[in-house]
């Protein structure tokens, strides 16, 4: 009767054929099955119901065909947070860590009432790793797609973490608005990138502004100072190779204490700087 059917060890066989790694193929197919990866290690003979085994077949199509792991799953962890994402968001990387182990150092523990703002926000990343782990802190979100902002607003709900989302592009939509720190991880890959073609699964917009790579980058440096309170901190994430040019645009906006940091693979990957002080 079941000789048809599809059980947990011809399906990871599927999926070994199809070039999928093993790891991808359990999280997968524990996510169909409702299993946790430890029970289907030791349900090798346990069969797949006919819908499940139905949705099965179009992820390793997908999967096989490049569709990264996270967009099937629709989630992906970070700081310990579980985020939802879809096609209209970037997929968190660990990289982008490094920007909230900086914010942790500039907001401290103090239960002092801080503002920021996460310019570009996406999956809501960022935004909801520094709710979480400074609720006292006053969090503000922005991005131009109502759909990233959908998302991340889900997210934040679920999370039950407060945070003020906006439909923005960088400082438009925030007038008059100043904060004490601002974190960006804008699109910053150059148009002619060749890397841009194993990413053809997430929105372009969101990994690059055209041209040299530099648009958003320059838009955020240009009008952070007016939007930074006294000894208020930027933060960027950027390209390995830009480092430099982004430090030159903030000397040349006027800020102090310049900073780039390294992430683990060793690239300058993040840039810091604080508002210069006013007369």
């Amino acid at each position: 009767m079941n000789a048809n059917r599809l059980n947990v060890a011809a399906a990871l066989a599927q999926a070994r054929a199809r070039g999928i790694a093993l790891l991808d193929a359990r999280l997968m197919l524990a996510r169909l099955m409702a299993a946790s990866r430890t029970w289907l290690i030791g349900h090798d003979e346990a069969f797949l119901e006919a819908d499940v085994a139905s949705h099965w077949r179009a992820w390793l199509e997908r999967r096989a065909g490049g569709e990264p792991l996270a967009y099937l799953l629709g989630q992906k962890e970070f700081r310990g947070l579980l985020l939802d994402v879809t096609p209209a968001v970037l997929i968190p990387r660990p990289e982008t860590e490094l920007l909230i182990d900086w914010a942790d150092a500039l907001l401290g523990d103090s239960g002092s009432r801080k503002s920021v703002v996460d310019l570009g926000t996406g999956s809501g990343a960022i935004a909801l790793a520094i709710k979480q782990a400074h609720p006292n802190t006053r969090v503000v979100a922005t991005d131009t797609s109502p759909a990233a902002l959908a998302v991340a607003q889900g997210r934040a709900e679920r999370l039950s973490l407060s945070v003020e989302f906006i439909e923005a592009s960088w400082w438009q939509g925030l007038e008059g608005r100043r904060f004490d720190l601002v974190l960006a991880n804008p699109p910053y890959v150059r148009e002619d990138d060749p890397a841009l073609d194993a990413l053809g699964h997430e929105p372009r917009a969101a990994l690059t502004p055209g041209g040299d790579g530099f648009g958003a980058l320059a838009a955020i440096i240009a009008g952070a100072a007016g939007h930074l309170n006294a000894k208020g901190w930027l933060v960027l994430e950027h390209g390995f190779d830009q480092a430099e040019p982004v430090r030159a645009l903030l000397r040349q906006a006027g800020f102090e204490d310049i900073e780039t940091r390294r992430d683990l693979a060793g690239h300058a990957r993040a840039t810091g700087a604080r508002r210069a002080a006013r007369p």
